[in-house]
């Protein structure tokens, strides 16, 4: 069989994060919860450190097969954990002063990890002969700069600061999901190089993030004052959406990993949004007894599949060429 074509690996770009004080210089209160959240995320640090993209066996027994069932799939991946670098300024902006120990997560632990992800995930892509991702790295939304500019009153950036923790908490429980789809869907066609080397050692990181969303999210809403609670209700609930989708195509590739994952009808679609929103549930919705899922959570995933089903893929032509490439040399 023939081996996937190597191509020339874009450029490692170097964040543009600036660098704060290590764990041990931060000024932490002695509360019991923020001294748990400190030593999580030190323990992080310690145990998690970035992947090394050379770690990895990129060996792939059938990249017809993988092309055709995950391309797409590793194209959105990719793409959303390279934007980690648009993200850390996005959250620089919407917090102008963030607690320092958020800031060290974001900087220090969450955002080199997740910058490695999707080196790895687009040196994947490279190794199969796609396109690599083209993430947006530096253009952050009006409306994200219009919001940070009213969270200098420290009421306003509470909310704004649990709007982040409910974010991070739904996007590492989406991203712990596909990783394990995704790892079992490779091993399950006999491709263990990758999914014991690439794809396993992200599935592990990502619950350390969620966890420290969490505990966060429980800290900070017990202190919320009840105007506060009903601001992030409404602002939630009117600008959630998926992570690393904010257009139709963008949208779209949501859809196209749930039909990779075999998330299709609208049972499937309500129990994806349950897990991914449990705690969020649990938080928010605490007083709507027997909720699932918030229904701007499940609405959402069932707009991303009807975008799958009816709009052409971004990158189509190139999946196809490829598939058909790698046909003729079958043959």
């Amino acid at each position: 069989m023939a081996k996937p074509v190597r191509l020339g690996i874009a450029k490692i770009r170097a964040p543009g994060w600036r660098r704060i004080a290590d764990m041990s210089q931060l000024a932490v209160k002695p509360r019991s919860s923020t001294s748990r959240l400190q030593t999580h995320v030190a323990r992080l640090e310690q145990e998690h450190p970035p992947l090394d993209v050379a770690s990895v066996d990129f060996t792939v027994r059938r990249p017809r097969k993988v092309i055709e069932r995950y391309g797409r799939v590793l194209d959105y991946m990719a793409r959303t954990e390279l934007e980690v670098e648009r993200n850390v300024r996005e959250l620089d902006v919407l917090m102008p002063d963030p607690p320092e120990l958020d800031q060290y997560f974001y900087r220090h632990v969450w955002g080199p990890q997740e910058l490695q992800h999707g080196l790895i995930l687009d040196r994947l892509q490279a190794e199969l002969g796609l396109p690599l991702s083209a993430p947006n790295v530096s253009t952050i939304p009006l409306k994200l700069r219009v919001l940070g500019g009213i969270a200098h009153v420290a009421a306003v950036q509470d909310v704004v600061r649990m709007l982040y923790y409910l974010t991070g908490m739904t996007t590492e429980r989406s991203a712990v999901l596909a990783y394990q789809h995704l790892h079992e869907g490779l091993v399950a066609m006999g491709e263990d190089a990758i999914a014991d080397t690439a794809v396993a050692p992200i599935r592990r990181q990502e619950p350390g993030h969620y966890a420290y969303y969490q505990m966060s999210a429980r800290q900070l809403w017990a202190r919320l004052s009840p105007w506060q609670q009903w601001l992030t209700r409404r602002l939630r609930s009117i600008s959630f959406a998926p992570v690393g989708a904010n257009s139709s195509q963008e949208l779209r590739q949501v859809g196209d990993m749930m039909l990779a994952f075999d998330i299709r009808e609208r049972a499937e679609i309500d129990e994806f949004a349950r897990t991914v929103a449990r705690s969020e549930t649990e938080l928010l919705w605490a007083q709507e007894a027997g909720l699932g899922a918030p229904s701007y959570v499940a609405d959402a995933f069932a707009r991303c599949l009807e975008l799958a089903r009816t709009q052409p893929p971004l990158h189509e032509p190139c999946f196809h060429g490829r598939v058909a490439l790698l046909d003729a040399e079958d043959a």
